[in-house]
């Protein structure tokens, strides 16, 4: 059987981090490694065995031809990344210490990727054998050129049939060149058939208080009445979604976090029906950067495996295991294998 071929579409960054867990403000040494929603999404799904095409552009020098090799040798076909303009994107980031919470700083101004244009990317050629295009928040975020390339591929999705997944990816610091996120935000999960978000994000598209999650252990009990009643409305809002993800953390500490998921699926099968995951107990973070993205191809891998039960239930716990996991990890992408996934499980 031909394995589902599922395409993501985003920015390629670099992020800077000094040594040892440093302030940015110390030291004179800065590590560097590649990362980006996107790109996160694609090396975990390839790391578990998926077929997995990433596009983005880079620019045409040494370090952007290097980004797609760090990919590439993670196993994600980036043979139609576009190279053009002159610098690659970049953050800045502090790790949360003890009670002081993480710091990012971007740089992403003028870079390849916010100077890409509608017609620039072969969208026919590249989803016409694809059956999944993953995009998020950010793609719209860099740029008005970079939103209207986003839609554009979701325009040319639905045009030949292709399964739209998103992930909210809300970041307030991003939005500068004058669109309203909410809108924009909101006008791409009218587009969307399979969703990602935190309930922070899913807040800010709902504009309405979400109960609050604060668990200390893994005995807290969920207000799932309120969670279902937060979620009919949206999805009577939004009625193409059919699946809802939503991942919940709650930080004791910077290095110890509580971190669950709800499922909401509306089908004809079972309409509105909202299914909780397990709490789980992370009493020794490493890296919570990519936790999200790890959720998204977590629930992606789970429903395209062949090996594993088509359920949502199953689904929705692997795809928290996958994420339970990215914690352990250092760096943007989550290189915890399908072994090590059913292991947790």
């Amino acid at each position: 059987m031909k394995r589902a071929k599922i395409v993501t579409f985003g920015e390629l960054l670099l992020r800077f981090s000094k040594l040892d867990n440093m302030r940015l403000s110390q030291g004179d040494t800065f590590t560097c490694k590649y990362g980006g929603s996107e790109a996160n999404v694609a090396v975990s799904l390839a790391t578990l065995g998926d077929d997995v095409e990433y596009i983005t552009r880079l620019p045409d020098n040494f370090i952007g031809h290097a980004g797609a090799q760090a990919l590439m040798q993670l196993g994600v076909n980036t043979r139609r990344v576009l190279y053009g303009g002159d610098r690659i994107g970049t953050y800045y980031f502090e790790p949360a210490a003890g009670m002081r919470a993480a710091k990012v700083i971007y740089d992403r101004a003028h870079s390849a990727y916010s100077e890409l244009k509608p017609g620039m990317i072969p969208w026919r050629d590249i989803l016409k054998d694809a059956d999944v295009l993953h995009v998020s928040g950010i793609t719209a975020a860099i740029s008005q050129n970079a939103a209207d390339a986003t839609f554009e591929a979701l325009d040319i999705a639905d045009e030949v049939g292709v399964l739209v997944t998103y992930d909210i990816n809300y970041r307030k610091n991003l939005w500068r060149y004058g669109a309203d996120p909410r809108e924009t935000l909101r006008r791409m999960l009218g587009r969307c058939d399979m969703m990602f978000g935190d309930a922070i994000e899913f807040e800010f598209l709902s504009q309405r208080k979400q109960p609050p999650f604060t668990a200390q252990d893994s005995s807290f009990e969920m207000q799932m009445d309120e969670y279902r009643e937060w979620f009919d409305e949206l999805h009577h809002q939004f009625p193409r979604c059919r699946k809802w993800l939503m991942g919940m953390r709650n930080m004791v500490a910077s290095n110890h976090h509580l971190l669950t998921a709800l499922l909401y699926v509306a089908d004809s099968q079972a309409p509105g029906q909202l299914l909780k995951a397990p709490i789980m107990d992370i009493p020794d973070v490493i890296d919570p950067v990519g936790v999200g993205d790890a959720f998204m191809a977590g629930l992606l891998h789970a429903i395209y495996a062949e090996d594993l039960p088509h359920n949502d239930v199953q689904a929705m716990n692997y795809a928290l295991a996958a994420a339970t996991l990215k914690n352990t990890i250092n760096g943007d992408f989550n290189l915890a294998t399908d072994e090590e996934i059913r292991a947790l499980l």
